[in-house]
């Protein structure tokens, strides 16, 4: 009697070959193993449900996609009239840095002109200058032989009274010109300044700016007794201490943030906020501002007044 790994032997060996030859043991087989596997018709409808799946995802999908394409092709549309419209204020802007290119460039000759001016007075007055050393050297010549020709020294006289008028004559035309340039140049720029910002942010941001002056009795801000100045900005009852200047150094910092302590101990108040607005603030200055928690800005539309 064959033995259970013999029989396996051959059922494996010979199984194959009888599934193709013997139908009684294939439909045996078949019968026996057919709950291990689904049949032709399940199989089909499985299938079925699966391809229809697939088509239902490839429409949602595609549809999907026009939709997707539909709000690309609006937002593209957005912003090409966004680049139009930034391409616009890009050629008002050269047109208006043109025109200040052309501004500066007159400025620039009338002052080239106004310098060639002031050497040809320089000029002038060295070359009158030499006159009245000659005539004055001439007047003590002429001194000296007053008594022998007083008529002569008479005609003289005129004459160096003559000089010495034209020379005080260009003497004022000189120092009224250097007057000029300093008025419109220096002394008059800074209050324009200022008072051009404090028109900025009233107007803009409806605020009051307010010129604060006192006098330190102590010393406390230079050192000595002096007057001191400096810009307060009311906002909804806020009190920002502010500092308004053309230019800003290390110095300016310290002193303004020495201005702040005296107008604290001096009011009982302490200051929300403390700014400087300058467009010209060197790094040094910079660095300060920031140890001493100084707000800095160059332009005053660019304040934020209300802080989150």
């Amino acid at each position: 009697m064959p033995t259970l790994q013999e029989l396996k032997k051959a059922i494996f060996s010979d199984l194959p070959q009888m599934m193709r030859t013997e139908p009684e043991i294939r439909d045996f087989i078949l019968r026996i193993t057919q709950e291990m596997y689904a049949g032709k018709q399940e199989t089909e409808s499985r299938f079925d449900r699966m391809m229809d799946e697939l088509k239902r995802d490839r429409e949602y999908w595609s549809q999907k996609w026009i939709e997707y394409q539909q709000v690309q092709e609006k937002k593209l549309e957005e912003d090409q009239k966004r680049w139009e419209a930034q391409d616009k204020k890009w050629e008002d802007n050269q047109k208006q840095l043109r025109a200040q290119d052309k501004k500066w460039e007159e400025n620039q000759k009338q002052w080239q002109e106004n310098w060639k001016q002031l050497k040809a007075q320089d000029k002038k007055w060295e070359k009158n200058q030499k006159r009245w050393e000659e005539n004055q050297k001439k007047w003590e010549e002429n001194q000296k032989k007053l008594k022998a020709q007083d008529k002569k020294w008479e005609e003289n006289q005129k004459t160096i009274n003559s000089i010495l008028k034209s020379i005080q004559s260009q003497e004022k035309r000189y120092d009224s010109t250097i007057g000029a340039l300093g008025a419109r140049w220096g002394i008059h720029s800074e209050a324009a300044f200022r008072n051009g910002l404090k028109a900025i942010l009233e107007d803009s941001f409806g605020v009051t700016v307010k010129r604060y002056e006192d006098y330190d009795h102590e010393g406390q801000v230079f050192g000595r007794p002096d007057q001191i100045e400096m810009d307060l900005i009311i906002h909804n009852g806020t009190l920002i201490l502010c500092e308004i200047k053309s230019s800003m150094d290390k110095a300016g910092m310290y002193v303004f943030w020495r201005k702040k302590q005296f107008y604290e101990q001096k009011h009982g108040i302490e200051a929300s906020r403390t700014m400087v607005i300058s467009p010209m603030i060197d790094d040094l200055g910079k660095r300060v501002a920031q140890d001493l928690g100084i707000e800095i800005y160059s332009y005053a539309d660019s304040v934020p007044l209300s802080k989150t």
